[in-house]
């Protein structure tokens, strides 16, 4: 049976990318998912080639049909997204428009109509670790939920196929739609946290949304030797909110030139980071979950 991990930490910048891809080093057999489709990164460091491009429609336009427009402006002074203009026929800017409806719904001539609008791309590609499935928005388009559900079934398809033994999603930041997507059926979520007031604020608004889906849920907290108080701060309000500590991940400048050469930090094995993440991965193997 296929085990599906998803990656988080409630806010941007914690590690969570660079800890996914030093797992993608370290386990077998398992498929990679990018759920990170607002700003996708893991590509950096696993340099996937594209083998499938796919494109995705997460929403409907406004399209105004010109021989049945009879120039009353009605929807153009309704749009609260001013994406209509006044032209001859009327101008729809598709960057501006929300597919709310209204306009269709006010207008007298019934000349406006809907259409599927292409938001986005999703990928299958190859990677030295394995298959990854991942994808990005166009520029200023929403509907992020829809497409990591996308990928996160494709990447489930493909598990199936190959009988992969895990599922590695690195997840999206923050607690929005895109993170309760990427949560929706997995097994286990590792958070990657660090010693901050801004890291154990997230750390609570996450594992309040975790704790919805009863899901286990790891801690780890990266560059724990920053902030040694603020890091047993963090490991005790996990366990008081029901969830235990995988480990630390100590500071090391290792990462940062793995990430400039587009490597992970586990090509260099004998760097504490590796060191530590290593012990992470091996803990999570051995869990039953």
């Amino acid at each position: 049976m296929t085990r599906e991990i998803t990656i988080l930490s409630g806010k941007g910048g914690s590690g969570k990318t660079t800890v996914t891809g030093a797992l993608a080093a370290l386990g077998k057999n398992k498929i990679l998912v990018d759920a990170d489709v607002d700003a996708p990164d893991l590509h950096l460091i696993l340099q996937p080639q594209i083998k499938r491009r796919e494109a995705f429609f997460g929403s409907k336009k406004a399209l105004i049909i010109p021989e049945e427009c009879i120039q009353c402006g009605l929807c153009v002074t309704s749009c609260r997204f001013d994406a209509i203009k006044m032209a001859d026929p009327p101008l729809v800017a598709p960057i501006f428009c929300e597919g709310c409806g209204l306009c269709r719904r006010i207008c007298p001539a019934e000349a406006i109509e809907f259409a599927e609008a292409r938001t986005g791309e999703w990928y299958v590609s190859d990677t030295v670790y394995g298959p990854m499935v991942h994808a990005r928005l166009d520029p200023a388009q929403g509907n992020s939920g829809k497409l990591v559900s996308l990928i996160r079934a494709e990447g489930r398809k493909i598990a199936e196929e190959k009988r992969a033994d895990f599922i590695l999603t690195d997840g999206p930041p923050g607690i929005g739609c895109p993170v309760i997507a990427s949560l929706a059926g997995a097994g286990l979520v590792l958070i990657v946290t660090e010693p901050s007031l801004s890291g154990e604020h997230d750390l609570r608004r996450l594992a309040e949304l975790i704790a919805m889906f009863k899901i286990t849920a790891w801690v780890c907290v990266n560059k724990w030797d920053l902030n040694p108080e603020m890091t047993v701060k963090i490991e005790e309000v996990s366990r008081a909110l029901g969830m235990s500590v995988a480990g630390r991940i100590r500071f090391d400048l290792t990462t940062v030139q793995a990430q400039l050469r587009g490597r992970t930090v586990m090509d260099y094995p004998e760097s504490p980071a590796a060191k530590d993440i290593e012990e992470i991965w091996k803990q999570l193997e051995r869990m039953q979950w």
